[in-house]
């Protein structure tokens, strides 16, 4: 399914649908807080702090059962280290997490479910996190709306 793009304080984000659930582009939410440039480099940050490892290690525990509790101990247990430098692609390999994916090429960024998404716009910004919600709100009752006229016009031809 092709993305669709929500306007965020003037910044487009891009929001995918993989299986049942929305993903949003939080590299493109980074580009809220830095250039376009170091927006990879914010989310790389991110993934350093402690209480993101725990927020996403207890959102995989609740969501996905091939999820590896042990490995994400492995990354909480390097908080704080210099060299401590994970890649959101080194977390969902070696912890099996399915709550963040990366797209690669031209339009690509990393994606994450839309709990995780918002979770990361409050470290962004809080007033960007509830401008985002509005926008996603407004975006999800649009294609409900669609959807309707859609289900009412095909009723009507049939």
């Amino acid at each position: 399914m092709k993305n669709r793009i929500i306007n965020v304080q003037d910044v487009a984000i891009s929001i995918s649908k993989q299986e049942l659930d929305d993903y949003i582009c939080i590299t493109d939410i980074a580009k809220a807080k830095s250039d376009s440039a170091r927006a990879a480099d914010v989310v790389r940050s991110w993934l350093r702090n402690r209480g993101t490892l725990e927020y996403l290690s207890v959102w995989e525990q609740i969501y996905n059962p091939q999820f590896k509790v042990f490995e994400s101990e492995h990354f909480k247990k390097q908080v704080g280290l210099l060299t401590f430098t994970p890649s959101i692609s080194e977390w969902i390999n070696k912890t099996n997490a399915i709550g963040l994916y990366v797209k690669r090429g031209k339009y690509g960024g990393t994606y994450a479910h839309k709990d995780i998404a918002f979770e990361f716009a409050s470290a962004i910004s809080p007033v960007f996190k509830l401008y985002l919600i509005k926008e996603f709100q407004r975006l999800k009752e649009a294609v409900l709306l669609y959807t309707r006229v859609l289900s009412r016009n095909s009723a009507i031809f049939t």
